[in-house]
């Protein structure tokens, strides 16, 4: 399992603009692509000197090459519209990471 991890720094005037578009648009769109499994969402709770608010946005993957793919033939698309709608009030930055392992608490 691969997951392709945007972290997201967005500015305080369009924040909840960007909320409802993420969570009723984009996410819905990234999954569309039939590239990921699912998508997770959670604030990060760190305050940040630039101020404005972050988030980390989990997309899995089945493997790396399914990855690559999107890359390819989805996120030029995908990634303009959130630059064409936030600019500069909106700071994204990717990074990939592999699991490892899970552990769940027996029941």
């Amino acid at each position: 399992m691969i997951y392709y991890n945007v972290t997201v720094n967005i500015h305080e005037s369009v924040h909840d603009q960007w909320m409802q578009w993420m969570q009723e648009k984009h996410i819905k769109e990234v999954l569309a692509t039939g590239k990921f499994l699912s998508a997770r969402m959670v604030k990060v709770l760190v305050e940040e000197e630039l101020g404005g608010q972050t988030y980390a946005i989990q997309y899995a993957a089945v493997n790396k090459e399914t990855l690559e793919r999107y890359y390819q033939e989805d996120a030029p698309r995908l990634r303009e519209e959130g630059a064409r709608l936030f600019g500069d009030k909106m700071l994204a930055f990717r990074t990939e990471l592999a699991l490892v392992a899970e552990f769940f608490q027996p029941n």
